[in-house]
């Protein structure tokens, strides 16, 4: 007899359940109170922060979302064609294989930022007035990547990072973590002698952060939000090849050399 009392403890799933005729999922009905409720970016912040999101909060999500999605021929794209080009018949291997090279360079960079970020803010509040300048030159004397600055592309500065700012300003949404990024941007620029732009990765930590995303689940969604662009390009590759022309690439503009023969 249970008493009203818990059973002993054990592994515990609080995400979702399913019998017969019914599908729960975090407390609720799937069938009677989603399905056709809420959108897709509302069941992700859902899913990973426990509570449905506000309209400016799904707002930025949506829109951090979409930014990360695409960005034309790179590596996880690359890696998905000449994957789709190998196993043309199973397209989860494609997709998957370009997802693994989301991490500490390309487009998981968001996740660091917002560490970097959490870390500065707890300084300052102990009283390191300095901690921000700290940082930058610490980094720049170490000739450290600074997670979230920095774009070979886009330059002097990255456009998304800016939209994305007025987007979080017309949505109504606090400027805490923003403000501490933007002011971190100038000691940046100051400790590198040069202007390094707050790139798209940087912009979104700052901005998840302050919709209440934890910082560990960001780089999930950086691979969530990926995963639909790597999909635009399996279809593409299926309808127009292009996997053997980079492949043929690639031979060209690594030549092989015999062991001890130097490069023209």
């Amino acid at each position: 007899m249970n008493n009203g009392k818990t059973a002993a403890a054990g592994p515990r799933t609080r995400i979702a359940t399913s019998t017969t005729h019914t599908i729960r999922v975090g407390g609720r009905d799937l069938i009677n109170e989603l399905i056709g409720e809420y959108s897709y970016t509302e069941m992700l912040y859902f899913l990973t922060c426990g509570t449905m999101p506000q309209s400016a909060q799904t707002r930025i999500l949506d829109a951090c979302l979409v930014t990360l999605m695409e960005h034309g021929l790179t590596p996880s794209a690359v890696i998905t064609r000449l994957m789709a080009d190998s196993v043309p018949e199973e397209p989860q291997v494609a997709i998957s294989a370009g997802l693994l090279a989301i991490g500490s360079v390309f487009a998981g960079t968001t996740e660091q930022c917002a560490h970097l970020l959490l870390d500065l803010e707890k300084r300052l509040a102990a009283g390191q007035n300095n901690a921000l300048r700290d940082v930058a030159q610490d980094h720049a004397r170490r000739k450290a990547p600074m997670p979230g600055f920095g774009h070979p592309t886009h330059k002097p500065d990255d456009p998304r990072s800016a939209r994305l700012f007025k987007v979080a300003e017309q949505a109504g949404v606090k400027s805490r973590y923003v403000a501490l990024l933007q002011r971190l941007s100038v000691e940046v620029d100051d400790a590198h002698g040069r202007h390094l732009t707050i790139n798209a990765t940087g912009a979104i930590g700052a901005l998840l952060l302050e919709i209440g995303v934890p910082a560990s689940a960001m780089r999930c969604y950086s691979v969530v939000s990926r995963a639909g662009g790597l999909a635009g390009h399996l279809l593409e590759e299926r309808r127009s090849p292009s996997a053997r022309a980079i492949w043929n690439a690639s031979k060209a503009a690594v030549p092989y050399l015999e062991p001890g023969e130097e490069a023209t």
